[in-house]
């Protein structure tokens, strides 16, 4: 069966430093896909925010579902399809990586974490959306030392 989504194993954010750090930290156990390309081919694709829901309740992607990190099951995704295309992501990706191991793990054949995150979302010019549902500026930037790395957007902690 032919993957739905492409594998980046050379994905990239715009910054080289941040570029530097993530190559670094994250262990490339999901694909990864690039902000390009999540935005190239949007169709049938269910974004899950790994995120704490108090990062989530300040803006997550629009039609986004939160799943959470640190109290993460997989009873949360209970009703979603194995073969359904998923993007996971959180503020740069180390959380959503391990989200989509588990997922991975569960039999979940066609998931990938969106490499640079919502920070790099925004960075790029990309619309998040605040819990009424409307646009917002506002992005949780988890804290001070990462939020260095969220170029755009209203920084709230």
């Amino acid at each position: 069966m032919a993957l739905m989504f492409s594998l980046l194993a050379n994905a990239q954010v715009q910054d080289p430093a941040y570029d530097l750090l993530l190559k670094q930290l994250l262990s490339h156990s999901v694909r990864e896909i690039s902000v390009q390309e999540a935005i190239a081919k949007p169709t049938g694709i269910l974004f899950l925010d790994a995120r704490e829901e108090r990062e989530y309740e300040v803006s997550h992607i629009k039609s986004a579902i939160p799943v959470g990190y640190d109290d993460f099951t997989l009873a949360t995704v209970k009703d979603i399809p194995k073969n359904q295309r998923i993007i996971v992501y959180c503020s740069v990706g180390y959380r959503s990586e391990k989200v989509a191991e588990k997922l991975q793990a569960a039999g979940y054949t066609n998931v990938v974490n969106l490499y640079g995150g919502i920070f790099e979302w925004v960075n790029e010019g990309h619309e998040v959306v605040g819990p009424s549902g409307h646009p917002t500026t506002k992005v949780h930037a988890y804290n001070a030392a990462w939020g260095v790395w969220l170029k755009n957007g209203e920084k709230v902690y």
